[in-house]
């Protein structure tokens, strides 16, 4: 049975103080400091981030599941992206593996690469044995993750509103 005794407001709020909280952080917290170890560094911080986000909600099993990642491929792999400056397809699909209990093809990740790279959206840097891909287009990054995060938040919005009429 779903618990109605939390409002949205106060999951939104931990929700927002958790961020707020995380991104205000001493830029010398070794979290943040550029290594050898920096891909290690950067799952580190994604895992508590995600970490931070089931916490906030009042369901104990808050999963993303497969076809939730699948749709929002874009969207995620140009966060990992910029949280790693440059990073290759098999690191990526590694990360949304870890982070999200997932088990995307390279048939389902390099195409949606691709299109951003056509698109501008990527840089692809050749190297010896990879593809590196960079953020080439910032803007359309932000306005992308920006529209999808308020799309869901309302969605979330309506079914918390319904529910109690259930």
């Amino acid at each position: 049975m779903y618990d109605n005794s939390r409002a949205v407001e106060s999951v939104l709020d931990e929700l927002t103080r958790s961020i707020l909280t995380d991104s205000q952080s001493d830029p010398s917290d070794p979290a943040f400091e550029s290594t050898e170890d920096e891909p290690k560094d950067i799952e580190r911080h994604l895992d508590e981030l995600v970490e931070q986000v089931h916490g906030a909600f009042p369901a104990d099993d808050v999963q993303f599941d497969e076809a939730m990642i699948r749709d929002n491929l874009e969207e995620l792999l140009l966060l990992l992206i910029a949280l790693h400056g440059e990073t290759h397809g098999k690191a990526l699909i590694s990360a949304l593996t870890s982070l999200f209990e997932t088990q995307l093809s390279p048939g389902t990740v390099y195409p949606t690469l691709h299109e951003l790279e056509d698109a501008d959206v990527l840089s692809m840097h050749a190297k010896v044995r990879t593809k590196e891909y960079s953020i080439a287009d910032e803007a359309y990054v932000r306005a992308t993750v920006e529209q999808t995060m308020v799309q869901h938040l309302a969605f979330g919005l309506l079914l918390y509103a319904v529910l109690p009429r259930l």
